[in-house]
């Protein structure tokens, strides 16, 4: 008898161990910040981890695993590589086609921005997949933007539906099945739609609207290639670029001409920061924007190009690396009724530990100079 009520009881555990990992993968409330369990500091279970692998499907709280992850504690050994954790003490590797994914609560049609931390682990050029419902997009991690390898993207989506699933995936396969990205310091933001006024066409001019910045994260977040993602984390600004980013930079880490958020261009040439407007063909149009250098020892000429219709003009900066900012100045007519404004790095810059930097973009303002002369003769 006692045998047949184990035999009974052994099932209630195993359909009660199911409910207690399916009730931890509820939609979570989404308020901006970092994720439930983002940041992976809540530990599985031993019983559920083979070494480092995890080898539970719900093993990770708030999280739902597949595949080769790995449960990495800062200061573990890859050979003779230390494998560093910024924030915390763990972070997650995903192998051969593995994913971690959670489910959000969101509202539908608003715009979210996802932040989280990856580095690099093997040679290969590995790259993440980043899902969202049907929304997909590809973020190459090959390229370091810093020194100690670890960099924070960012990917933004619009809202279908009131539950949505957050999947982060590498497509990449190794003979090595562990060998694959580390990720950590999952975090999301609301977006709030971008607009523009009497006294700036451009909308987000300011760069105060973007995506979230961790406040232990001292190396900004990296803003995706227009392209990889369908909304911007910038919007309505987007990077055209192949591979490369532009760094979002906040005040806390960074000198920022105005406000608390600016624009740091990094990889010259081979990122663009563009913003479409609307403009009437024939008329004059006055921009104006800061140029700067990110206090962040970053030394050297720091001049960036602007271009629109027409327009074009180079704005020189020497930076001392200390921080400061000057103004320029681009005119131009436009020749049709959307008008394209861009603003490039003119050099490529490096820091004396070999991590890229650039100049510092913010306080962009456009207007019409012709609007208030046409009133008068009217």
């Amino acid at each position: 008898m006692r045998r047949g009520r184990e035999m009974v009881q052994g099932p209630r555990c195993v359909a009660l161990l199911l409910l207690v990992c399916m009730a931890a993968l509820v939609a979570s409330d989404t308020t901006d910040g970092i994720l439930p369990n983002g940041n992976f500091e809540e530990a599985p279970d031993r019983s559920q981890m083979d070494g480092t692998r995890v080898t539970g499907r719900y093993a990770i709280p708030r999280w739902e695993v597949c595949g080769c992850v790995e449960y990495i504690c800062s200061g573990q050994k890859q050979g003779d590589m230390v494998l560093p954790v910024p924030e915390g003490a763990y972070a997650m590797r995903l192998g051969n086609d593995a994913s971690v994914q959670q489910q959000l609560s969101v509202t539908p049609g608003t715009h979210y921005s996802i932040t989280f931390s990856a580095a690099r682990t093997c040679a290969q050029a590995e790259r993440l997949n980043v899902t969202v419902a049907a929304e997909s997009g590809q973020l190459p991690i090959q390229t370091v933007y810093t020194s100690s390898g670890w960099d924070s993207y960012s990917w933004a989506f619009e809202a279908k539906d009131n539950v949505v699933l957050l999947t982060v995936h590498n497509p990449g396969y190794d003979e090595d099945a562990t060998c694959g990205p580390l990720v950590d310091s999952f975090a999301i933001k609301t977006l709030l739609p971008p607009q523009s006024n009497d006294y700036n066409m451009l909308k987000n001019g300011d760069f105060e609207e973007g995506p979230y910045i961790c406040p232990g994260t001292s190396c900004g977040v990296m803003v995706p290639a227009m392209g990889e993602d369908r909304y911007s984390p910038l919007s309505p600004w987007t990077i055209m670029s192949s591979t490369k980013s532009v760094r979002y930079v906040d005040s806390a880490h960074y000198a920022v001409p105005q406000g608390a958020r600016a624009v740091q261009l990094v990889f010259g040439a081979e990122s663009a920061l563009v913003q479409e407007v609307g403009t009437m063909p024939g008329l004059s149009y006055k921009m104006e924007f800061s140029v700067g250098d990110a206090a962040d020892g970053c030394t050297g000429s720091l001049a960036v190009e602007a271009y629109a219709a027409n327009g074009r003009v180079k704005v020189p900066y020497e930076s001392q690396g200390t921080g400061g900012h000057t103004r320029g100045v681009l005119e131009f007519t436009a020749t049709e009724d959307r008008t394209r404004v861009v603003f490039v790095s003119a050099s490529y810059n490096m820091k004396p530990d070999g991590t890229v930097c650039g100049p510092v973009v913010d306080d962009a303002s456009l207007v019409c100079v012709q609007s208030h002369a046409r009133r008068l003769l009217l």
